[in-house]
């Protein structure tokens, strides 16, 4: 039985939303309909995906995808979200690996927790995701008055073609996942 129902493995077995499955069915038309992607879409599955308001009636799709399959993911992802994009009518796509983040250990607790599971670094990892594929060139920390943060997120130029459109896209999605301000521009480079 090869359905689109292997296009999604959620953890713990739990049942996939609609949503999900239509998204799954999207990556499953995909590859038995594109001959380019085909190969590489052949061992390759999601573990979630979830619909984010942007601006009105714009809206952007978030896919989760294993840790372990973001470097074949990053491979494709430029003509995989263009596709994707085409399927499901227009609407952005952010492809982001699934991490976790663990709670600090207890005091007196001879367990060192690894690097990679803090949220700082969770946090910095989904943003890098998040801008796919454009590089972060530069990070500031604005603090406001009232206490308030923004942080300016400064993407490189040679992107800019691809990516300037989805510039509120990203911002609304971090925003979403890691509850953080994040305003993005690219640098003004002097001729």
């Amino acid at each position: 039985m090869y359905t689109s129902r292997r296009k999604i493995h959620k953890d713990k077995d739990a049942e996939p939303t609609e949503f999900e499955e239509s998204v799954a069915q999207s990556f499953f038309d995909l590859e038995n309909t594109n001959q380019e992607l085909k190969s590489d879409l052949k061992d390759l599955y999601i573990n979630s995906a979830a619909e984010v308001d942007v601006s009105g009636s714009k809206k952007a799709v978030v896919i989760h995808v294993p840790y372990r399959l973001r470097k074949a993911f990053r491979k494709i992802h430029v003509r995989l979200v263009r596709e994707l994009e085409k399927k499901l009518s227009g609407k952005d796509v952010i492809v982001i690996a699934t991490r976790r983040i663990l709670r600090p250990p207890k005091k007196g607790s001879a367990v060192q927790r690894p690097r990679s599971r803090t949220l700082t670094t969770v946090h910095d990892a989904m943003l890098e995701d998040i801008v796919l594929p454009a590089e972060i060139v530069g990070k500031r920390v604005r603090y406001r008055l009232d206490g308030s943060k923004v942080m300016k997120v400064f993407l490189d130029p040679k992107e800019r073609n691809s990516t300037e459109y989805k510039l509120e896209t990203f911002s609304a999605v971090y925003r979403k996942l890691a509850g953080k301000e994040v305003v993005f521009e690219y640098p003004i480079t002097e001729a």
